[in-house]
């Protein structure tokens, strides 16, 4: 079994557009029979076993190549091609890879050495066009790597979750299910698919036969409004700056009725309070998923069922099929209701480890348990609330601060479009505290710095208040859609 079995296993004969959108188009049985093909010759080229790296923008090109490397029996490596000249270099270098595939932009922007095969549209174009009539077994089991995607690690250096096949299926399966996915649904995708929330929407209605329209140019809003309505998309996924930016620069977005859109998905971040229900009450018909996740859990991990979205506005939900958790204290007990420790997670969708770091790895999983490194709490009803990451905990004045209370706070005034809290070193108070603001106004900031102050004052404890205030013109967003924080 591989998973491209898996996800092919009644659709490979579908006539169907899996891929939709004004620029390019795609049936199942195309990418199918086209990623057969790019298998067959990564397995005669190559053989199995080796770290293939791909680095383009969501498209059929990155579709097939992924697939096809998948089958070969060999492990994709999909990369931002955005990316460091550094990074990328040691990424080659930590996985000893030898074929790269990359698409236009990729290969006009980075440089590589004369020991790489690259592997552009133009020759997967050929590649494909030989068509294969036989059918070949992958020789690997579920547990073994099918792709390695690199996080920022804590040491500068990218870190490589190690994916298998079992871990891609057991996630696909449950969020199928929590989703309740069909071949009914089309994504709209504006996700990248080097992400494994991107990868996520990707495997998961292939798997249903469903269909995803692929939309590069997020920051054009209106491409993706129109994306929602010309296509009929029944579902949206974004991280919270994507939300953010839709309710607050968008002039028409509120006002759409998006007759098609069954149900909306939100992860990669807290979404505060403030913008769930400004979009609830734009779209009260429409169902929203507030979810959580690590690439170290292949996506998921929980989500919030929309009937709960009201009452439990803050929580990240419970745990999604087939997956445990837990929140335990500093001497590995679990914790009592409400009462606050790190979250812990089990399940078949958990990474195998880091790509040879195996002391990350052993920190990262213990007796089978993935520590999150996200303290959390838990309600008496069952419900799961992230306090904060072990890491982004202030500590001004011997007090423990979570930035999320004092973004929510700030997050309410109308003028503020973005809030990110963070600390600075200081000789009196050991951190202090800095808000990095931006603004849906040209308003004089000095007047607004001191209405944002005035306004703490009343909602938050004296030691909660920033102590230095910030003006960004516009969300620092990665590729991904999360905010850049300094």
């Amino acid at each position: 079994m591989n998973v491209f079995d898996y996800l092919f296993d009644t659709s490979k004969n579908l006539n169907k557009d899996f891929l939709l959108g004004s620029k390019e188009t795609a049936t199942f049985k195309k990418l199918y029979q086209d990623s057969l093909s790019l298998a067959s010759y990564l397995r005669d080229s190559v053989g199995e076993g080796q770290n293939i790296i791909l680095i383009s923008s969501n498209s059929a090109f990155f579709i097939t190549a992924y697939l096809g490397i998948l089958k070969s029996g060999n492990t994709c490596i999909p990369i931002d091609f955005s990316i460091e000249q550094s990074n990328l270099d040691y990424i080659i270098d930590t996985t000893e890879s030898k074929i790269i595939f990359l698409d236009k932009i990729a290969q006009r922007k980075l440089k590589f050495t004369s020991t790489i095969q690259l592997i552009n549209e133009n020759k997967t174009l050929e590649i494909t066009k030989n068509k294969i009539d036989k059918q070949f077994t992958s020789t690997n089991n579920l547990n073994t790597i099918a792709e390695i995607i690199f996080t920022s690690g804590s040491t500068g250096k990218p870190k490589g979750v190690m994916i298998s096949h079992q871990n891609i299926i057991s996630n696909t399966n449950s969020i199928i299910e929590y989703l309740k996915l069909s071949s009914k649904d089309i994504m709209a995708v504006v996700l990248p698919f080097y992400y494994c929330y991107g990868l996520s929407l990707l495997h998961t209605h292939l798997k249903v036969g469903g269909s995803i329209v692929l939309n590069n140019n997020f920051m054009f809003l209106g491409t993706v409004i129109n994306d929602l309505k010309n296509y009929n998309c029944t579902g949206f996924a974004g991280v919270p700056s994507h939300f953010q930016i839709l309710l607050k620069k968008s002039q028409s977005f509120k006002t759409e009725a998006f007759p098609n859109l069954r149900y909306v998905t939100q992860a990669g971040g807290k979404l505060h309070a403030i913008f769930i229900d400004e979009f609830t009450t734009a779209f009260p018909t429409k169902e929203l998923f507030i979810m959580y996740g690590q690439t170290e859990a292949t996506a998921r991990l929980t989500y919030l069922p929309p009937e709960f979205i009201k009452t439990k506005i803050s929580s990240i939900g419970k745990a999604i099929p087939n997956v445990e958790l837990k929140i335990v204290d500093e001497k590995g007990e679990i914790t009592k209701t409400n009462e606050e420790g790190e979250l812990l997670a089990r399940g078949k969708n958990i990474m195998l480890g880091y790509y040879k770091d195996q002391i990350a790895t052993n920190i990262a999983i213990k007796n089978g348990w993935l520590h999150t490194g996200d303290l959390a709490r838990i309600d008496d009803e069952g419900f799961i609330y992230i306090v904060a990451r072990k890491k982004e905990i202030i500590k001004a004045g011997g007090k423990r601060i979570s930035p999320k209370e004092i973004e929510e706070v700030i997050l309410s005034i109308p003028e503020v479009i973005d809030c990110t809290i963070s600390s600075y070193e200081d000789d009196l108070l050991g951190e202090a505290i800095q808000a990095t603001i931006t603004l849906n106004t040209s308003n004089n900031e000095k007047e607004i710095k001191e209405s944002i102050l005035k306004y703490c004052a009343k909602h938050l404890a004296f030691y909660k208040i920033p102590q230095r205030i910030v003006f960004e013109k516009s969300i620092q967003m990665s590729a991904t859609g999360k905010k850049r924080i300094n």
